[in-house]
């Protein structure tokens, strides 16, 4: 390994995280506070954790200004298993219409389908998930439970820049939104959501925590198939603690809302996150056609930067070479291809101008 810091990982998740949080967590992973107990160690319903908790939901709720009539739940299950608790919550076996940008909202609609009648309103298949469905277009159903939309995909690099607001396209529908890979990186329009959901893996924390902000008034609606350790109300009810949640997730969760905070917190996230975002699709597009991003400019993800070589045959070169530079995880995900460069809060403005740098090394000694 040629760099002498530790090596800029990319990967989209689980994720990087603030090497500051680290080195706190391993300081206290074998005594937390003088309690004689590492957090891994703690009851769930003792003072120790409750008091970890209880600073992580105050923190976070201040982070993103959630409003009072929202809950906050540290839940199970991660995004893939919020595709099947939120219909089993909000769908009452009626009309779910969904919008389409990517594999994360395609999979969302499947699962769906299993609990309501799922409606496709917009989708961006036919030009690969390379572009945002305008709203003012969405074929959107009267009576509707909810729609779905996620607001950052992963895999295929798409972003709203801004939630559609419903009620203007005439739906009194509430918006449930899965924004797991960029929260915590803009604000979110709360007056625009009924629920949003997000697995920690990507911008906050280990693997293993989904948080979910509710509406109160959609708490009772669940089907009564729901299992209870996954109903909104009852999670609500018991302050996360109906059954023994992800504590150590959401402790490592509240050290990164901690840190958060110091940095400046989401408005600082959000200056970095464009001055990044800008950093990378830069070099991309100055490349004169070595590497080639597909997104439409408009549907940028902040977060996430899938990427081509010209010459595909270059692929495995390409990755051999920068993980030497240390730079790790850049293979894109196995169903597009390519490349990708997840640039998360916790990744430093310094890992993208080394990752620029690589991209301009290689494409010169390959161009």
């Amino acid at each position: 390994m040629s760099t002498t810091h530790r090596p800029y990982n990319f990967s989209a998740g689980p994720a990087v995280l603030p090497e500051e949080v680290l080195r706190e967590a391993a300081a206290e992973m074998l005594d937390w506070h003088g309690s004689g107990m590492g957090v891994m160690e703690m009851s769930h319903r003792g003072k120790e954790f409750v008091s970890i908790h209880e600073a992580a939901e105050r923190d976070l709720r201040e982070l993103l200004a959630v409003p009072a009539h929202f809950r906050v739940l540290f839940m199970q299950g991660g995004g893939l298993g919020e595709n099947a608790i939120v219909p089993m919550n909000l769908s009452r076996g009626g009309l779910v219409d969904l919008v389409v940008t990517g594999a994360w909202s395609k999979k969302s609609a499947g699962e769906a389908r299993k609990y309501a009648d799922v409606a496709i309103a917009a989708s961006n298949e036919a030009d690969g998930h390379t572009s945002l469905p305008a709203p003012s277009g969405w074929q959107l159903r009267q009576g509707a439970a909810y729609v779905h939309v996620c607001s950052n995909e992963t895999i295929h690099g798409v972003e709203f820049g801004a939630l559609p607001d419903l009620a203007a396209l005439g739906s009194d529908a509430p918006l449930v939104v899965d924004c797991s890979s960029h929260i915590l990186s803009r604000p979110i329009d709360w007056a625009r959501v009924g629920l949003a959901f997000a697995g920690a893996q990507k911008n906050i924390g280990p693997a293993g925590l989904t948080l979910v902000f509710v509406r109160e008034d959609l708490l009772d609606r669940a089907l009564p198939i729901c299992p209870s350790a996954f109903e909104y109300k009852t999670v609500a009810a018991h302050g996360s603690m109906f059954n023994t949640p992800p504590t150590y997730g959401i402790y490592i969760a509240g050290l990164v809302f901690q840190w958060l905070k110091r940095q400046g917190g989401v408005a600082e996230m959000e200056r970095r996150a464009i001055a990044k975002a800008r950093l990378l699709y830069g070099a991309l597009d100055g490349s004169g056609g070595f590497y080639l991003n597909k997104v439409a400019h408009d549907g940028r993800s902040r977060m996430n930067v899938p990427f081509f070589l010209r010459d595909e045959s270059l692929n495995e070169a390409f990755l051999a070479g920068a993980r030497e530079a240390g730079l790790l995880q850049l293979k894109g995900h196995k169903s597009v291809g390519g490349m990708r460069a997840s640039i998360y809060n916790a990744m430093p403005i310094e890992g993208v101008m080394a990752l620029v740098d690589y991209l301009n090394q290689f494409a010169r000694r390959h161009g």
